[in-house]
């Protein structure tokens, strides 16, 4: 598998460089107060992320988001909603797989009903028919149900273009490239320009949705970097719980 063998590089390269990198020196053990708030924010590679925050700032200052702002401009609501609405329904069968592995069974049948009555009805997803009809969306992924299964976070890890993470994260994201079955199809055909124009574009949809949220963090904020860690952290939590996420971000 073409594009298999390339998210396996990455992850190995991704936990090689965790393992060599430098990490934050932790203070004095008898400093309790300091010692409580290094453990809050779980973030022992903090020289290791920033540095790669910086590198994802330029690159997201210099491309990704005017190119999301484009979007925003030249599409109009009624196409975001379109293109949000097939992504959602074309990861389905991953959302249903981390339901089933999560004990949800309910949820699980939600997840098969949107991706039967949206794929029949919905003109192949693109229109969610699903929701008005009563069944709501909702997305699970590897990483939390690594954590279902009580696996821990580890420390907090920033990820190359991908943004804030931990390594039971990363590990999902690898699992979910690997296993999703339109990667898998896609590959099967030789096919591989597919999957990376659909991550290109959910990392664009994303993008756009965030732009208001991220500009608001990061003119309210003392320190970007430690707003945004606090504010993943906060919402992978909630997210691991299937409550309500605050903010959005992911």
């Amino acid at each position: 598998m073409k594009h298999s063998s390339i998210a396996a590089r990455l992850a190995a390269s991704l936990i090689a460089v965790a393992l060599v990198a430098g990490c934050a020196t932790p203070p004095p053990a008898d400093d309790k107060e300091a010692m409580a708030d290094w453990t809050q924010t779980n973030d022992p590679l903090e020289p290791m992320n920033r540095a790669i925050f910086d590198f994802n700032l330029a690159i997201d200052k210099a491309v990704l988001k005017p190119v999301a702002q484009g979007y925003r401009w030249a599409m109009p609501q009624y196409g975001k909603d379109r293109v949000r609405d097939f992504l959602r329904n074309l990861r389905a069968p991953v959302v249903f797989v981390n339901d089933v592995l999560q004990g949800e069974p309910d949820r699980a049948m939600q997840t098969l009903m949107r991706f039967a009555f949206n794929t029949g009805f919905g003109i192949g997803g693109l229109i969610d028919v699903a929701e008005p009809g009563g069944i709501p969306y909702h997305d699970e992924d590897f990483g939390q149900t690594f954590a279902v299964w009580g696996i821990g976070e580890g420390p907090y890890l920033v990820l190359p273009i991908l943004g804030p993470s931990n390594p039971r994260d990363g590990v999902g994201i690898a699992t979910e490239w690997l296993v999703d079955p339109f990667n898998l199809y896609m590959d099967h055909i030789d096919r591989s320009w597919p999957v990376w124009t659909r991550a290109g574009v959910s990392g664009l949809e994303k993008r756009e949705r965030l732009l208001d949220t991220l500009d608001e963090i990061e003119r309210s904020s003392l320190d970007y970097y430690s707003a945004l860690r606090s504010t993943y952290r906060q919402n992978r939590n909630a997210e691991v719980k299937n409550s309500l996420n605050p903010t959005g971000i992911r």
